[in-house]
């Protein structure tokens, strides 16, 4: 199943299960959040009329997540790129909930950086709580999967060792269009490409993770406990602006577009903030 969150005509959040380009609002649930399961999700009630989905005001697929987690340096490709060796523990930082944007949003370009760039990454939704999540079960705990691009203002990374200064940025990080289910998606066969400005920049398989999703979720719920909603982004490939010759950085009326095999396009247009 397909899932969109989304606000109505009337202001209000929404959630809603999409079949064959239409939206059908569910009847009883407002959106993804710490209270979501997977059978919630699955057995709700549709109302009869559906809508387009070009004609939604979507949100990100989870508007207000209580957590969100990142992982540095998980394909091979870009820790070649970057001249690192390859981490044996996940590399880890966070993002808030003020960072997310939607699909068809767009991307502001800070006043303050000069050095905006794109990455294409598969996104994890938790839909069932836990901590200490043995590596064997952990995929039991996904909610679904969709798409991410985990913008980030490199000038501002590169300041510290720590990287959220350059990672959190509100309004930043596009997350969508669309949840699907784990029963219509094996998060370990993707194919995962970025696309600039038509021209293809990134292109890899999620198959080459160092770290898995299920052993990621396992890593994590090890510190913390994981709740429904908690999302996390799983890495980038290689092929990123920075690390190209010449750079290349993210400019206003520019075109991010992220495709992931079975969860569709994440697209969004660049701005200059004012």
């Amino acid at each position: 199943m397909r899932f969109v969150s989304l606000r109505d005509s009337g202001g209000n959040e929404a959630l809603a299960r999409v079949e064959s380009g239409l939206a059908y609002r569910l009847c009883g649930l407002i959106g993804i959040d710490k209270m979501i399961t997977p059978e919630a999700l699955r057995e709700a009630e549709v109302e009869p009329t559906g809508v387009p989905v070009d004609d939604l005001d979507l949100l990100p697929v989870v508007p207000r997540p209580g957590k969100i987690f990142c992982v540095g340096l998980n394909y091979r490709s870009h820790i070649e790129e970057t001249g690192r060796d390859a981490p044996a523990y996940p590399a880890l930082f966070c993002k808030f909930a003020s960072s997310l944007i939607a699909h068809g949003d767009a991307i502001m370009l800070p006043p303050e950086s000069r050095q905006v760039d794109y990455e294409a990454e598969l996104a994890v939704v938790i839909g069932r709580g836990g901590r200490r999540v043995a590596r064997e079960t952990a995929l039991e705990h996904v909610l679904g999967y969709t798409i991410a691009n985990d913008v980030t203002m490199r000038d501002f990374q590169y300041k510290t060792q720590q990287w959220v200064q350059g990672k959190a940025w509100d309004g930043s990080t596009p997350l969508g269009p669309a949840l699907v289910t784990p029963d219509e998606i094996d998060p370990g066969t993707l194919d995962i490409a970025l696309r600039h400005n038509g021209r293809e920049l990134q292109s890899s398989r999620t198959d080459l993770l160092i770290f898995d999703v299920a052993e990621l979720i396992s890593v994590i719920s090890t510190f913390t406990r994981l709740e429904p909603g908690d999302v996390i982004l799983t890495g980038t490939p290689g092929g990123v602006g920075y690390r190209r010759d010449p750079q290349v950085f993210l400019a206003d009326g520019d075109v991010v577009e992220v495709e992931i095999s079975g969860l569709g396009v994440l697209c969004n247009t660049v701005r200059s903030e004012a």
